[in-house]
This record gives structure tokens, C-alpha cells and sequence, in this order.
């Protein structure tokens, strides 16, 4: 079968389409024929060499895909699953392929009305951000800040928290952006390219700041994030965009009584990873299958174009998710 794979290290020319052996299923797995696989942050990191896979895993980048059921494993046949059967699914690698084998457990059914293609822009953020937020114990009218709404995590968490019953406040860079924060369900929205984001926060909230912020900045972020947090804030921290390290100010940390929290999804082991996504599935699925949560993709491209998919998520350009096809 086909895949994109990376030859070395390097930048996004050092992708190409090879073939690759067919994936070996287990008992209690889905074989799925993949109609497109979700870019992420993550896959960037990998082609780098900063990320490599876990050892379960395929050596080549994706961590989510949607398709159809191939084969149903022995194991796998009380789940309900069957042969032609539509799902979009949570993988630890490998997804840039046109077959992919998947626990059952980490697979979730496409609802009618959601298209089998765009369905990849789901899962992984899906399963980030109710597991962010569960950490983060963020309760019906508390308010969250999404720092980076516009990403394909920050658009899915801006229509999550707010179809939860959360006052969602995001940030977005430029104008044409932050205007498109509103009909996913953001109550404000912040152009975080001007200067004073936190004192803009603040005054959007009588002064209170917000009780939890999702953030990907990292580092960079951190003494604006502590700013802007109420008292008994929590700050999540899910990306690294502006570095690992930072200086915190852990008086004003005190002052607050906040808390800061840091997670990952790929390396925890699959029994978690299957609690989340059973988490996901009857918590935040039928906002999917209502429509109150719908994938929002920025381009689709095809596995000859990974080279170009992933110079469009690095430059920032990108509002929502950018998919690859086989």
C-alpha cells in the first residue's frame, strides 16, 4: 500500500509517497481503508525528528484518520462494528496511509450528515480537548480562554466548551480570523498580534479574568496566561509553539491560588487513551451529531501534496484543519 513516510530529518520536502507493508491487525482491531488523514503538530515535530513514534506504532506521521471498515477483529465483533461501517479514529501512528489498523476501543462512528473525508479533522482534537477540560474541571458558567482558536484544536475547542454551557472567550491572529471565532461559539474574541491581550481579557470579564485557559503557546505564554486567570484558575498547557522553558512568577501563582496543568495524548498508554475516547463518545458525539459540533477544515490535499500540507499548518495560515487524501 501507499504512504507518505519521512526519509530523514529535516524540512517538508523530506516527505514522500512509498510503499509500505500492509498493517498487521490484531484481535481486537478495525482494519479501515482511509479516505483522509488529519494533520497535526505533532506530525511536524516527528518529521523533524523531535517526536519520534511509539514502538506500537507505524514509523510513518498521523494520528487520526476516518474511512471504512475493512475487517472486524475476533476480538472486536462484540463492539457492534462492521465491514462498511464509516468511523473516524484515534491512532499513535501511521494514519498517512490508504490502510490503517485501529483498537476498536479508539474507534468512533461518523453520524449521519458529517462527511466521511472531513471527519478526520476530529478525533485527536476531540479527544485533546475533553481530556484538557476534564482535567481541568471547567464547569457550565465558568469561562475558558482559548489561546489559538483558529488552530484545528482551538476551532473544536471553542464549539466543545461552548456547546457544554462554558462562556468561551479565544484569541486569533488578525481580524478576518478572530471574526470567524463568533459563529463557532466564541462570546469574544482577541487579536492576540496587538499589544495589551491580558488588560483586553480583563475587562472583558468585569476584571475577574477567566477561570481556565487552553493554551499552546507554552513558554511564551506563560506570564500573560497567570495574568489573565481568575482567582482558583487553572491554566492548561497542551502546546509548546513559543518553547519548553519559561520563567513563572510563582507569587502571583500563589496570589491566585491557581494551578498550572500539562498534557500529553500520544504516549499515554491505551487504556487511558480508550477511557477518553469512551469520554468523547458520550459527552461530546452528539454535539457532533446534532451539529452543534462540526470539523472545520482549511484545505484538503492529496498524499503527493504532504510536502505543501505541512508548509500550510507551519506558516500559521491554516483556519481549522488541513486533511490528507490518499
Amino acid at each position: 500500500m501507499r504512504a507518505v513516510v519521512i526519509t530523514e530529518a529535516g524540512g517538508p520536502d523530506v516527505l514522500d509517497v512509498r510503499e509500505v507493508p500492509e498493517p498487521v491487525a490484531g484481535a481486537q482491531d478495525l482494519t479501515v481503508e482511509v479516505a483522509a488523514a488529519g494533520v497535526n503538530r505533532a506530525d511536524l515535530l516527528q518529521r523533524l525528528g523531535h517526536y519520534p513514534p511509539p514502538p506500537e506504532a507505524p514509523p510513518w506521521p498521523g494520528l487520526e484518520v476516518s474511512g471504512t471498515v475493512l475487517r472486524v477483529g475476533p476480538g472486536a465483533t462484540g463492539s457492534g462494528w462492521r465491514v462498511g461501517d464509516r468511523v473516524a479514529a484515534l491512532l499513535p501512528g501511521g494514519g498517512y496511509a490508504e490502510r490503517v489498523v485501529v483498537p476498536a476501543g479508539l474507534a468512533l462512528r461518523i453520524p449521519d450528515g458529517v462527511a466521511t473525508i472531513d471527519a478526520a479533522a476530529l478525533p485527536e482534537a476531540v479527544a485533546t480537548v475533553w481530556s484538557n477540560l476534564r482535567a481541568a474541571r471547567l464547569s457550565p458558567g465558568e469561562t475558558l480562554l482559548v489561546r489559538g482558536g483558529s488552530g484545528g484544536i482551538g476551532s473544536l475547542a471553542v464549539q466543545i466548551a461552548h456547546a457544554l454551557g462554558t462562556r468561551v472567550l479565544a484569541t486569533a491572529g488578525g481580524p478576518l480570523r478572530t471574526a470567524r471565532l463568533g459563529p463557532l461559539g466564541a462570546a469574544d474574541s482577541f487579536d492576540h498580534r496587538l499589544p495589551g491581550l491580558s488588560d483586553r481579557v480583563l475587562a472583558a470579564t468585569d476584571g475577574q479574568g477567566v477561570d481556565v485557559i487552553l493554551d499552546v503557546l507554552g513558554a511564551g505564554g506563560l506570564a500573560e496566561n497567570v495574568a489573565m486567570l481568575a482567582d482558583d484558575g487553572r491554566l492548561v498547557v497542551i502546546g509548546l509553539q513559543q518553547g519548553r522553558r519559561g520563567e513563572l512568577d510563582l507569587s502571583a501563582l500563589m496570589a491566585k491560588r491557581a494551578a498550572v496543568l500539562g498534557t500529553t495524548l500520544r504516549s499515554r498508554p491505551l487504556e487511558q487513551k480508550v477511557a477518553i475516547m469512551d469520554g468523547v463518545r458520550r459527552h461530546v458525539w452528539p454535539f457532533v451529531a446534532d451539529g452543534s459540533v462540526r470539523p472545520v477544515v482549511h484545505a484538503r490535499l492529496s498524499f503527493d501534496d504532504a510536502p505543501e500540507a505541512h508548509r500550510l499548518l507551519e506558516s500559521g495560515e491554516a483556519f481549522g484543519k488541513v486533511l490528507l487524501l490518499p
